[in-house]
């Protein structure tokens, strides 16, 4: 029975060394490109143009009640 313990315990480590090792070099050699920026397609300069369209309505509301 010791002998089958031993052989578990030597199973279980080399798995756990497998199971470290292998994944992180699969990765390396494959690693996906990145992302390219986001660029501006007016999209974000309209929004804020809205608000502080907003703000200048609000503010102006104010002042008149």
């Amino acid at each position: 029975m010791e002998i089958f313990r031993i052989s578990y315990m030597v199973i279980s480590v080399l798995a756990l060394v497998l199971a470290l090792g292998f994944p992180s070099s699969i990765n390396a050699e494959s690693s996906p490109a990145p992302a390219p920026a986001p660029s501006s397609d007016g999209v974000a300069i309209d929004q804020g143009i809205a608000y502080v369209l907003m703000v200048v309505a609000l503010v102006l509301t104010y002042i008149i009640h």
